[in-house]
């Protein structure tokens, strides 16, 4: 794997980590756990990308760095669904108005894992 692969990979373990400490407290912050999946998630499939040789933009658009993925990899394409869904985190919590719940923290961390598990397989990671 390549070092900045690897670096991607680390970020990418410490959002996870941190959504699921975060889910655990007394009172869960779920605004920011959908956040840090949201991240994990993009971290993750930036590493990937790293690791392909694929130049990507700035985005935090979890389809967009799909799209980029696919033409190497087709079978992430079942990663989609998640990747919709988590890509709403990356904003829509973080300011005022808009509230996550318990129930979609819960999906948020369910969906953040199983991008997490598809994206260590394809880097030869234990998932």
């Amino acid at each position: 794997m390549k070092r900045e692969t690897g670096r991607w990979v680390r970020k990418a373990e410490a959002d996870l980590e941190g959504a699921r400490e975060l889910a655990l407290r007394a009172r869960p912050l779920n605004d920011l756990v959908c956040f840090h999946c949201q991240q994990s998630a993009e971290k993750y499939l930036k590493a990937l990308l790293i690791e392909r040789g694929v130049a990507f933009p700035k985005t935090h658009r979890l389809e967009d760095l799909l799209l980029l993925l696919l033409p190497h990899d087709a079978s992430l394409k079942k990663l989609r669904r998640s990747l919709v869904s988590l890509t709403r985190y990356a904003v829509d919590y973080r300011y005022p108005d808009e509230n996550a719940t318990k129930r979609e923290a819960a999906a948020a961390l369910r969906q953040a894992r199983k991008v997490r598990e598809q994206i260590r397989v394809r880097l030869g990671l234990p998932p």
